[in-house]
């Protein structure tokens, strides 16, 4: 009695530890599966906090005024990089440099003599290169640059600024008539000049300094030219940087185009009405680059112009996109100096900022009702600083750190400046100041899809299939063998996929080309004939019971299939094509071949997620009561029929979730990608071309993006719509898995 005691004691000693067992068992499996969630809002989170500046709007600070100091009106503003001091020119041709702190003058100057002429024009140059250019009433025109020298006493930054003369005065011709309209540009060793007279009369001067190393000494050449619009009014001129081309705007909304390329013979190459509507143009500035003018009219429209080649090498002026309008005429347009926006202000007191590559206004308000007569940026376009038209002027700060994204910027065609049409493109960075950054991530979702698509196309039908034949037909013996060695290859890493994919099978495929395409018929010939002598078996050899060892036979059969297929592969190719069929294809059919291409990573990306796909369908085909096939088979039911009909519809959500996890990692595959493919962003269903997915492009350029700039919160856009994508793909995944299963539980 008292042992009997003791026992019932110690069993409930140990079902007490038991149940604490499971208890913490549960509450750690609990607290798993809640870290696995936070890990993922985590990740979402973060991915969400790194792209969320990319999508926040514009914003200006408040005004700060500066009382004017005499009554010369204001014809040019300007802010040096810090936008610490201003530059201002006036109607009589005198400068000032002051402090945007405090409003004081630093330096005043003049810059034509006294009593010899009067300032009759004015304009600016490229905005990196800051050359203002000015006419005078005796014909003259005078080219100069404010410059600034930054020194650090005492470790405090200071900044000197001075105006200089690139040239001596230069008569533009020898009437010495008066000059209405200049404009020009100068850069390095060049210069052009174009000056318009009262009776519109076009001269077109370009200056060359040569210097003397003997002597050391320049001189400057001339080349002259003229055009004569007699009876018509020129409104703006205005030359690119570049020193190409020249824009003549007339008074009635005719815009002409010259190519000023050889300064002694101007040539037109095209002539448009750049209004419609009956509106008239008020002003057009370039953008940075000098590729693409904004015009603007007096009924507010903007639009953005710039020449595009056709076919023959013919250029002509072309309206790309249309912006939002403004509430009133357009009276002033800032270029930014380096990426593709500029500002707006109108006759309503308004002030607008834009994107040209995004499409799109970022920014939008009324200034005080008060109307800009001038208008420039600060080179990092940080502020704006604008002159009224009582002579005051004022600046305030501009925060517009991403104006470059937009919707229809990263997923719509974009028409990029010198391109023949809108493109999807991807182009991140490139070796001159003006780029204009091309951020479509279209072609790189499009590289996904078909890196998925054709891996999947390779690794589905040989996992699965090989999952049913070794789960249900092959000997368990030979099972024991294959299913190891199989998921053993799971843990092959992908970079060495990557590395004989690139390096040792795209040469190869591209050598035996013939061969690979001849295999896809001949294997199946010679598994079919293989088939049929199978079951012509002598009767002595059915003894030794071979049912299930089938595969273990078909090995050298395979083998000479592809022998086969390789030799008489490199028999056509040298009979038929030339010796080389990429080359042939390239020539008689235009189908481009490179040798890292969509097959070879396709084939890459399928020999990696075939044992994922095939472990775990072969585990859900396995796993399907011997009760349901025996069944089917006392049925009457043959082998084959049983296992389509029963087998694999009862064991088809494990099928389905082993394609979606072989999916889910082959969209988010790496090293193979960046390894065997060219990695150009491009869209083309040629299987024989290259294309770059989302995730090997934020391996490659994420090293080298600057830490919060457009770029690199873009690589971080990218990464959260493969997040997304995954997340989605795998919830519509296990939605259907479930219901698949609550369909053939029944079986």
């Amino acid at each position: 009695m008292q042992n009997s005691l003791l026992i019932t004691e110690e069993n409930r000693r140990f079902e007490k530890f038991r149940l604490l067992k499971d208890r913490i068992f549960s509450y750690v499996m609990g607290l798993g599966g809640v870290a696995v969630i936070a890990a993922i809002t985590l990740i979402f989170v973060f991915l969400f906090y790194s792209v969320f500046p990319l999508f926040t709007e514009a914003k200006v600070g408040d005004a700060k005024y500066y009382a004017p100091e005499s009554s010369d009106d204001i014809l040019y503003l300007a802010l040096e990089e810090y936008a610490e001091i201003g530059l201002k020119v006036k109607s009589s041709s005198g400068y000032t440099f002051f402090d945007t702190g405090s409003g004081d003058n630093l330096l005043t100057g003049k810059i034509l003599s006294e009593n010899t002429s009067s300032l009759t024009a004015f304009s600016k140059g490229d905005l990196r290169s800051r050359v203002l250019l000015l006419g005078t009433s005796n014909g003259y025109a005078h080219v100069l640059r404010p410059d600034y020298a930054i020194s650090y006493p005492n470790d405090l930054r200071k900044i000197t600024p001075r105006m200089t003369s690139l040239f001596d005065p230069v008569l533009v011709d020898d009437s010495f008539a008066p000059i209405r309209l200049i404009t020009g540009q100068s850069v390095e060793d060049e210069t052009t000049i174009v000056t318009v007279s009262s009776d519109a009369y076009v001269s077109i001067l370009g200056l060359s300094v040569e210097s003397s190393f003997l002597e050391e000494e320049t001189s400057v050449s001339v080349e002259r030219s003229a055009l004569n619009f007699e009876g018509k009014t020129i409104s703006q001129v205005a030359v690119d940087v570049e020193q190409r081309n020249l824009y003549v705007l007339f008074s009635d909304g005719t815009l002409e185009l010259y190519d000023v390329t050889d300064k002694t013979a101007p040539s037109l190459i095209d002539r448009v009405k750049a209004a419609s509507g009956g509106a008239k143009v008020t002003t057009f500035e370039f953008l940075s680059g000098g590729l693409s003018i904004i015009i603007g009219d007096n009924v507010g429209n903007l639009s953005q112009w710039f020449p595009v080649r056709d076919k023959d090498n013919i250029y002509s002026l072309v309206r790309i996109r249309e912006f939002a309008p403004m509430e009133g005429s357009v009276v002033t347009i800032a270029a930014e100096y380096d990426r593709k926006g500029f500002s707006v202000g109108d006759s309503a007191g308004n002030f607008a900022m834009y994107h040209a590559t995004a499409e799109q206004r970022v920014y939008f308000g009324a200034r005080d009702g008060s109307v800009a007569s001038s208008m420039s940026m600060s080179p990092r376009a940080d502020a704006v600083i604008f002159g009224l038209p009582d002579r005051k002027i004022g600046i305030f700060e501009v925060y517009n750190e991403h104006p470059e994204v937009s919707f229809s910027g990263l997923w719509n065609s974009v028409w990029y400046e010198s391109r023949q049409e809108p493109l999807f493109i991807w182009q991140s960075s490139a070796s001159n100041n003006d780029f204009e950054p091309k951020f479509s991530l279209t072609p790189l979702a499009y590289g996904t899809l078909k890196a998925t698509f054709y891996s999947m196309l390779f690794a589905i039908p040989l996992a699965v299939l090989g999952a049913i034949y070794t789960a249900y037909f092959m000997t368990p013996r030979m099972r024991a063998v294959v299913k190891p060695s199989l998921e053993i290859m799971a843990a092959l890493p992908t970079v060495i996929l990557g590395f004989l994919a690139g390096l040792w099978l795209a040469p190869l495929l591209e050598k035996k080309l013939p061969g690979f395409t001849l295999a896809l018929l001949v294997m199946p010939l010679l598994v079919i004939l293989a088939a049929y002598l199978w079951n012509r078996i002598p009767e002595s050899w059915k003894r030794f019971n071979l049912e299930g060892w089938e595969a273990l036979f078909l090995v050298p059969v395979l083998g000479l299939a592809a022998w086969l297929s390789l030799i008489m592969g490199d028999f056509i190719q040298v009979t038929f094509f030339n010796g080389s069929l990429t080359h042939w294809m390239s020539t008689e059919m235009g189908i481009t071949y490179d040798q890292r291409n969509s097959l070879v990573v396709g084939m890459a990306i399928g020999f990696a997620v075939i044992p994922t796909i095939f472990s775990i369908s072969e585990d859900a085909v396995f796993g399907v009561p011997r009760s349901l096939t025996m069944g089917s088979l006392a049925l009457g039911a043959t082998t084959w029929q049983t296992a389509l009909r029963v087998v694999l519809l009862t064991a088809s959500p494990g099928i389905f979730s082993a394609i979606m996890i072989g999916m889910g990692r082959a969209v988010g595959e790496t090293m193979i990608v960046l390894m065997a493919t060219g990695n150009t962003p491009i869209m083309d269903l040629n299987i024989f071309e290259g294309f770059r997915a989302l995730s090997a492009n934020i391996a490659v350029e994420m090293p080298e993006a600057e830490v919060a700039s457009t770029h690199y919160r873009i690589l971080f856009l990218a990464a959260l719509v493969l997040f997304l994508v995954t997340f989605i793909v795998n919830t519509i995944a296990e939605v259907v898995r479930q219901r698949l299963r609550e369909k053939y539980s029944s079986l």
